[in-house]
């Protein structure tokens, strides 16, 4: 058993879609990011890469790379499950959470579940998101930027 976390944040911009959990979650504003800039799946993949001692999303997927311009951040998720199926590992399970002071994201978090889950092709049970703000404190809870947790477990 192999165990990863993983951390991401990115600044809320104008004239962005926000993307999270491969869900585009209707807002005024969206992330900032050379990518979909997907918080929590950035923070899922580091876990993953993480627990598998493949680096992080930015060995694997530079920034400075234009075939990842506004690419949608599931494909990389299906990239690094495929890193890990190399290496024999499979996902046992992953808890993340997603910390924005707005908006609310409760009625989204099912759907981006049911999306990790047929990326990793794994059970939804597996997967657990939660969301919190930060009681207006820190650039989350000031609205600036929203950040993600993750943690992992692998087996091969």
């Amino acid at each position: 058993m192999r165990v990863g976390i993983g951390y991401d944040v990115h600044k809320l911009t104008e004239n962005r879609k926000l993307i999270l959990g491969g869900i585009e979650i209707p807002y005024e504003k969206g992330l900032m990011g050379h990518s979909d800039a997907d918080v929590l799946i950035h923070a899922i993949m580091d876990a993953l890469l993480g627990a598998a001692a493949k680096g992080d999303i930015g060995k694997n997927f530079p920034d400075n790379d234009e075939k990842y311009k506004d690419i949608s951040s599931m494909i990389l998720l299906k990239r690094v499950k495929d890193i890990l199926n190399e290496d024999g590992y499979t996902v046992v399970n992953i808890d993340s959470t997603i910390v924005a002071q707005r908006p609310k994201l409760a009625s989204y978090i099912d759907s981006m579940r049911k999306n990790i889950a047929e990326v990793l092709e794994i059970e939804i049970e597996q997967i657990n998101i939660k969301a919190t703000t930060e009681e207006g404190l820190g650039f989350t809870g000031e609205g600036k930027g929203i950040s993600a947790y993750a943690i992992c477990m692998l087996k091969k």
